[in-house]
Order: C-alpha cells, then structure tokens, then sequence
C-alpha cells in the first residue's frame, strides 16, 4: 500500500462503504449477524476494510446500514479506536447501490470536488486504493472504478475500456464477452456527481447512474489492477478469505502475524491437534485430542470432540462436534450441536441450535 504522506489528496477523500444485505447466502451464520460483522481472521469483516481506508489516509467514513444497523455503532462507536470518523446512515427501504449510496450524501462533509470511495461490505481486495485515487484527480473522472480481469466473465457485467482506461459501455451478462474486465466494487465519485444521483427511488449504478453518465459525455475511467479480489458473500468465499488473510496472501493491518493458523488466547487446543491452512480459533474454543481443523473458522465457544475433523467449515458461536465427526464444506449455526460419528459435506449447513444426534449418516445435498 502506497504511504498515504506521498498523496495527500487519500486525506482529502472520504469513504462510504454499503453495509446494509441481509447475507441470505451466509445463513444461518446471518440470522444473527450481519454479513460484515462476522468474525474473520480473529476480527469483523468489516474492520479489513476500515483499518485499509485509515491505513490509505481517508478519515472520514460513513456506513450505509439497514440489516441490524444498531450492531454496526454498538461495534464501532465513532470509530475513534481505528483512528477514523464513523457517521452512521440506515436506510428504512431498499434503494439499491445507487440509491444507497445517495441516501449517505447529506453526512459527508467536503466539496464538490472532493473524491468519494463507494466500498461494497462484502468483498476484499488488495488493489492499490491510493493509486486508484491518484488515477482519478490526474483524468479529472466524474468517477473511477477499480476493473478486475476474470476468465470467464460471463456471469458478470463486462466494463470495455479505450487504451487510456476511459469506460466506453457497460455491457449486462452475455454469452460473448467483449472484455474480460468486471466491475470490482470500488468506485471514487466526485462528490458533485454522486449528488446527481436520484433521492427517495431504487437505483443501479449499473444499470441507471453510469451508463446515465456516458450518455451525458461525463468521463468514467477504468483503473484496471489484477490484484487479490473476492467476494466473500458465500461460505466457502468466506473461508477463504479469512484463510488468506491468517497465511497473509492478502496483507491486512488487522493481522498482525501472518501464519498457518490463528488462536485466541484463551482457546484450549490439544498438543495432539492439527490446526492449519489458515484456519481461525475463536475465543472460548476448546479442540480436542487428535482432532483436526483445516482451513475453517471457528467463532467463539466452539467445542470440537477427539477425532473430529473440521475441513473448509464455518462453525457459528458455540457450536458442538462430536467425537470422529467429519465436516467439509459445511456451515453450523450458533449452538448448533452434531453428534457422534456424523458426516456432513458439499455444503451441508445445521441450522441455529439444531441437533444432530449420534449416529453414522452422510448427509450432503441431493443425498
């Protein structure tokens, strides 16, 4: 990441991150949560990206809530502790990205020249944000969107740019792609041109805001870097994103020691117990003799029985694994319990407090 003293228009530039989905594809880790609250390498989701605006210079943050907004301020405060300045903005009806994002106009605080940074809550990236930044004041852009390379983009909106990166289309999902450039989820609006946006309605900026500005004549510039990109919004995203995070594929202030694994504290793990690959141990959590846990998440107060294996699984607050268990690809809920000798894979997910009694069953979906 570029030093923030080397730029000082990241100072001037305040930030707006969309933090109001329910996470229908997380439950029921969600019914609880919110999507960017979950804990993820050992802190919220959330706080990745926070500590990464601070880290790039931004002060200034506003949070577009709506999904248990209350969590978020209860969480954060005024954002003192992370060195930032955290408004709070909850939106009462769905207004789409576009809408969302017009919906926090009124709590920002510089001019109308004064870049914007639209994050959206689920996805990390190890793009350089501050040359995103720099990309943007140098074309004068109306706004600037960070552009990954994927190989097959198909299932996603492709951005065709000119050699210069200035966005000529948006195209929706087709079965031939022209570019393999997809909109990332980072865009820098100035902050007159996010105030054009429509108030009170749903709106897409996909859709509505920037191809609106294209036929306007409004510069809208690419800034194309294939760096670290995912979005975490499913559970197997999730855990590899927090995998990434703990082995430090993706560097992140929160992580202060990149390694095979992170362990609370407080957690009780046997000396015969094989945590790695990026796996996390909450608070609380106790592992058993000879069980293993592999690039999973553990949240706090999980109890993994002896010769329990745990592979690429997120488990919610107190959860049970009975003895020599096997979990791949699974989700449990919060205090959900399974018994002894149960197997569940292919994406198998235990509801809150649900229980699966002993017994030696394969349950997988279309099973």
């Amino acid at each position: 990441m570029a030093d923030p003293a080397a730029d000082p228009l990241a100072a001037q530039a305040e930030a707006v991150i969309l933090v109001g989905g329910q996470g229908s594809r997380l439950r029921p880790l969600t019914l609880t949560t919110p999507k960017p609250m979950l804990p993820c390498a050992g802190v919220p989701f959330l706080t990745h990206q926070l500590l990464r605006l601070a880290e790039t210079g931004i002060e200034h943050v506003v949070l577009a809530t709506s999904y248990r907004a209350e969590v978020f301020a209860e969480h954060y405060g005024d954002g003192g502790e992370l060195g930032l300045a955290i408004d709070y903005v909850t939106e009462t009806e769905p207004l789409g990205t576009g809408g969302g994002i017009r919906n926090v106009a009124d709590r920002l605080t510089g001019g109308p020249d004064t870049p914007v940074v639209i994050l959206n809550g689920d996805v990390l990236s190890g793009h350089d944000l501050t040359a995103q930044l720099r990309m943007h004041r140098e074309v004068d852009a109306a706004v600037t969107l960070h552009l990954v390379g994927v190989e097959d983009p198909r299932a996603f909106g492709c951005v065709p740019t000119e050699a210069d990166g200035r966005v000529t289309a948006f195209l929706e999902k087709t079965p031939e792609p022209v570019t393999d450039q997809i909109n990332a989820g980072c865009y820098i609006f100035r902050r007159d041109v996010l105030e054009t946006i429509p108030t009170g309605r749903p709106v897409s900026v996909e859709r509505e805001t920037f191809p609106g500005l294209l036929a306007a004549g409004s510069r809208v510039q690419g800034y194309r870097e294939d760096a670290y990109w995912l979005d975490v919004g499913t559970p197997a995203a999730f855990v590899r994103g927090s995998a990434d995070l703990v082995r430090g594929v993706l560097r992140s202030p929160a992580v202060a020691a990149p390694g095979p694994a992170l362990i609370a504290p407080d957690a009780l793990v046997a000396e015969d117990a094989q945590v790695g690959d990026g796996s996390v141990i909450g608070p609380g959590c106790v592992i058993s003799a000879g069980a293993v846990i592999s690039g999973s998440v553990l949240f706090e107060n999980v109890w993994v029985a002896a010769g329990a294996e745990v592979r690429s699984s997120v488990l919610g607050a107190g959860a049970r694994v009975g003895e020599r268990s096997a979990l791949t690809d699974a989700v449990l809920g919060d205090q959900s319990l399974v018994g002894n000798d149960n197997e569940l894979a292919a994406g198998a997910r235990l509801w809150a407090s649900a229980v699966l009694p002993d017994a030696t069953i394969r349950f997988s979906p279309g099973a």
